[in-house]
């Protein structure tokens, strides 16, 4: 064998890796992570302030952390889902008194209520040790159709009311040198989505906030990690803004998402990201981590890819709406794609620390 074809076998043999390991490191990265990390469990007697806890992500990750043995603020504008949510953790956990959990009633567009709202943590648990920026809303509307006023209220809810309340908490962190910012971005803070151009940019808006923070202060002993989920069964949908201000999407009940994740699997999956102090972890199934992956490493091929497609394919794939026209396409390219790559009912977490 002469040196040239040596040459041409490595150069062969570095591009399939490049090409097809990156798609199986993902599985890679959630084992190693999940089975051989830092369990939650090592979280047990931090004290962690969460947003938006009155349902979905929120919620199922207050059941998660208290199970670990986590010392709960649950905060949300509902305090009787609150109180629902508390007993649900007193439950999970038997070691758990009910001080250990404070239902701290919160309505995070409310700027002037936080700096009241975090001396109340202090005065009770003497310290706080995470903040999970939870709360948001998602969004449905066509670009051009998107009142000026949304984008305001959408910013306002999703940006500037977690970014005011971080500031407050990062001076204390700062102060006693450690501390740990945990945000709830979204997957469309990763690679835009169709139909939620303001819900996209407020998402990127937050990772440039955190991953600044996470720069400016990569000496000091504070962690930031953004979860980036993708679909998932909760209630979000239902409670997105549309294109008009003060009105909510309306969901089809009858029609059940076939590419969610459950709140439960993502809530535990954020979980290990924030006991191992992950930076950036996008949790999705495996179809559409997969696309999310072809846009961003193979922008040409993944831009291809996704115009033959169609946006109405990626709405389906978001929200399974039925109303899509070609559905009998969309089901066939979904179905080969599957046995192409990988069954999708296994649930990714890919990570970047």
């Amino acid at each position: 064998m002469d040196l040239l074809t040596i040459i041409g076998m490595i150069v062969i043999i570095y591009f399939l890796i490049y090409i097809i390991l990156p798609w199986f490191w993902i599985v890679i990265y959630a084992l190693l992570y999940e089975k051989f990390g830092k369990p939650i469990s090592s979280l047990e007697g931090k004290i962690v302030w969460i947003t938006g806890a009155s349902s979905g992500i929120g919620e199922n990750l207050a059941y998660i952390l208290a199970k670990a043995g986590c010392k709960l603020i649950l905060s949300s504008r509902k305090e009787t889902k609150l109180e629902k949510v508390k007993t649900n953790c007193l439950q999970k956990n038997k070691n758990l008194k009910s001080s250990d959990i404070e239902v701290l009633v919160l309505d995070i567009l409310d700027i002037n209520k936080h700096e009241l709202a975090f001396n109340t943590i202090i005065a009770k648990f003497g310290r706080l040790d995470i903040l999970v920026n939870n709360a948001g809303r998602s969004q449905r509307a066509k670009w051009e159709n998107i009142e000026l006023s949304v984008d305001k209220e959408m910013f306002d809810l999703n940006v500037f009311s977690t970014i005011a309340l971080s500031r407050l908490v990062a001076k204390y962190f700062f102060q006693v040198n450690k501390g740990h910012f945990v945000i709830n971005s979204s997957i469309a803070g990763v690679t835009v989505v169709p139909f939620s151009a303001t819900y996209c940019a407020s998402k990127y808006s937050l990772h440039a906030y955190f991953e600044s923070l996470s720069m400016e202060k990569i000496n000091k002993n504070i962690s930031v990690t953004i979860v980036c989920p993708g679909p998932v069964e909760t209630n979000f949908l239902a409670e997105s803004f549309t294109e008009k201000s003060g009105e909510k999407y309306i969901v089809n009940e009858k029609e059940k998402p076939t590419h969610r994740m459950t709140a439960k699997r993502c809530a535990t999956l954020i979980g290990i990201a924030i006991a191992n102090k992950l930076s950036i972890v996008w949790i999705c199934k495996s179809i559409v981590l997969q696309m999310v992956y072809l846009r961003i490493y193979y922008p040409n091929i993944g831009t291809w890819i996704i115009k033959q497609l169609g946006t109405k394919f990626l709405h389906y794939l978001r929200d399974n709406k039925r109303n899509i026209e070609n559905n009998n396409n969309i089901f066939y390219i979904i179905n080969i794609y599957n046995k192409i790559i990988i069954n999708y009912y296994i649930d990714y977490i890919y990570v970047m620390k």
